[in-house]
């Protein structure tokens, strides 16, 4: 029967994991590359993480859940690797036997990306821990990365090419959507950093017109671009007779034609989910006190992050079918756009990062409940 628990190779050396430790331990871990290079992983990365600190981690709970997953994006490293040819005899047979859709180009590059990004950040944020500094801008960004990550992948599985795969073992992801939603409500649930600042402070930031924020000016410009190409988009996938888009289908993202159907996923996400949030953020830009904004901004930038390097990855990889690869003569302009449209969301986080005053409530109480918890 088919293992799967997650965008990846997450159930194999997990699950695989006890029956390795029996009688036949050393013979099965000899005879299973990939197993033995996870088990291999997980000990150095316990190891590092016990001796850095002698275990005062697990003051937090969502320690386990990072070393955990840091162990995963390490295996999904490999994976990545041995698909383009870098490394052999880690992950050749289970792939093509159990997960033929992680020989995808789309699979290669969330792979790539849980591997290098989320490794990062779960080594980034397990350091924090054993700072007693806060993590929760890292955390809202990972967050977001991984849900779009897992919403992407599963639904391009369950409607594309790949769907007559899909056995009753697909219920193991069910623990991968369910715990990044744990891992949420405790990440929002957490104080947030913010600068102190007076009431006469943010009322004065407030009462500045948008013309007297040249940067947000510019912000606003910025998203309702992205808005339009978002909605532009959406319409190229939803098939849209019109001759701009099947002119853009054909010869600019072709990729967005391939059956393997995460392409066209994505596009559809962008168009009924993050397409009403850029317009509740230009909203947020001309209104003062959304005080919403700055946590949902790291969470889409983490998200759209994630989602234009897949993107453009698959859309230029190798394993990508030929006649949905993008055409070498529209590269530049492909790349410049789908770098820009990301870039967008990240300034945005940043912006509130850095500035938070125009969003912050105005009332007292509020104001001393930021202070106390700084």
């Amino acid at each position: 029967m088919q293992l799967r628990s997650g965008p990846g190779a997450l159930a194999p050396p997990l699950l695989a994991l006890p029956a390795a430790l029996g009688l036949n331990g050393a013979a099965a871990l000899a005879d299973n590359p990939l197993l033995l290079g996870a088990v291999l992983l997980l000990l150095v990365l316990l190891a590092l993480v016990y001796f850095a600190n002698a275990g005062s981690y697990f003051q937090d709970p969502l320690f386990c859940v990072f070393v955990v997953f840091s162990f995963v994006s390490a295996v999904d490293l490999i994976i990545s690797l041995e698909e383009d040819g870098f490394i052999s005899g880690f992950a050749e047979v289970y792939v093509r036997e159990g997960e033929p859709y992680l020989r995808t180009a789309h699979g290669i590059m969330i792979c790539y990306w849980d591997g290098i990004v989320h490794y990062g950040l779960y080594l980034t944020m397990i350091v924090a821990m054993s700072q007693r500094k806060s993590y929760r801008s890292l955390g809202l960004f990972w967050l977001g990365s991984l849900v779009m990550s897992i919403l992407v992948f599963l639904l391009g599985n369950l409607i594309g090419k790949y769907s007559s795969n899909i056995s009753t073992a697909f219920l193991l992801n069910l623990p991968y959507i369910l715990i990044p939603i744990w891992v949420g409500t405790r990440l929002f649930q957490q104080p947030r950093a913010v600068p102190y600042l007076t009431a006469e402070q943010i009322e004065q930031e407030q009462r500045r017109w948008l013309h007297q924020r040249p940067h947000d000016l510019v912000l606003v410009l910025v998203l309702l671009l992205v808005a339009s190409f978002t909605f532009f988009r959406g319409m190229v996938a939803l098939d849209c007779p019109a001759d701009s888009c099947f002119e853009y289908i054909y010869q600019h993202e072709p990729y967005l034609r391939d059956p393997v159907a995460y392409p066209k996923v994505q596009m559809l996400i962008y168009l009924f989910y993050f397409l009403p949030f850029l317009c509740l953020c230009i909203y947020a830009l001309l209104c003062p006190g959304c005080s919403w904004l700055p946590d949902w901004s790291l969470v889409f930038a983490g998200a759209i992050a994630q989602a234009q390097f897949s993107h453009l990855g698959s859309s230029l990889h190798s394993r990508t079918p030929f006649p949905y690869q993008t055409p070498e003569d529209v590269w530049w302009s492909f790349l410049t756009t789908n770098v820009l449209y990301a870039l967008g969301p990240q300034l945005l986080a940043l912006r509130c990062l850095h500035s938070p005053a125009f969003f912050l409530p105005t009332a007292p109480s509020r104001l001393l409940g930021g202070k106390k918890h700084q």
